[in-house]
């Protein structure tokens, strides 16, 4: 079954929570941005960290799910402040990032003194922008579990290919010939299998599980 072009993707993620505050005139913006593979798992995030400061003044939010720089399950919150100031430039900063599979929640504490929305606007982006600078990064991986079935006489020549494919071995186990059970990036498969096949003249026989 053929699969999606989405099911090959490989692309930064947070690796981690991550808090990083400003003030402005008095008022405490405070960004928590996390991971979140899913619509779902934005939307736990978002109302953990609204539970969490439920006496703030406003808990606005924006998340990215998918690759970065897509747009196809987004979602934005200016949570009571003036429309277009908080979860517009909060989003814009998020699809400019480089990462995917981004949440994040900008909780503020009013000082008493109004921002106006020019400088809402560059203090919900600011605190997001700035966070994301922060922010641990780690790729987020499809990993595809395959079987290369092959002669004795070609494990130690396939075993050295391995690591240019990243590929782990999971399970060995030997009869007439060896079975190595394995995964690899999805987005390394095809390249990989012209790889074992070239370097054993056609003799292995790698398939998907």
């Amino acid at each position: 079954m053929a699969e999606s072009a989405g099911a090959d993707a490989r692309y930064p993620v947070p690796a981690s929570e991550l808090r990083h505050e400003i003030e402005i005139s008095r008022s405490r913006f405070l960004a928590t941005l996390t991971g979140a593979a899913t619509v779902d798992e934005a939307k736990a995030h978002i109302a953990g960290v609204s539970e969490e400061f439920g006496v703030a003044t406003h808990n606005c939010w924006a998340y990215l799910v998918g690759p970065p720089g897509s747009t196809a399950q987004v979602g934005m919150s200016d949570d009571g402040e003036p429309h277009g100031t908080a979860g517009k430039p909060m989003l814009n900063a998020l699809i400019h990032s480089g990462l995917g599979d981004v949440s994040v929640v900008v909780t503020r504490w009013f000082g008493g003194t109004k921002l106006g929305k020019g400088g809402l606007v560059r203090a919900y982006g600011g605190a997001v922008s700035e966070a994301l600078a922060r922010v641990e990064r780690i790729d987020k991986i499809n990993w595809r579990e395959a079987e290369v079935v092959l002669a004795y006489g070609d494990v130690d020549g396939l075993e050295r290919l391995y690591p240019a494919h990243e590929v782990e071995v999971l399970d060995t186990t030997y009869s007439d010939r060896v079975r190595h059970v394995v995964r690899l990036p999805a987005s390394a498969w095809e390249g990989f299998v012209s790889a074992v096949l070239d370097a054993t003249s056609g003799r292995a026989e790698p398939t998907r599980r």
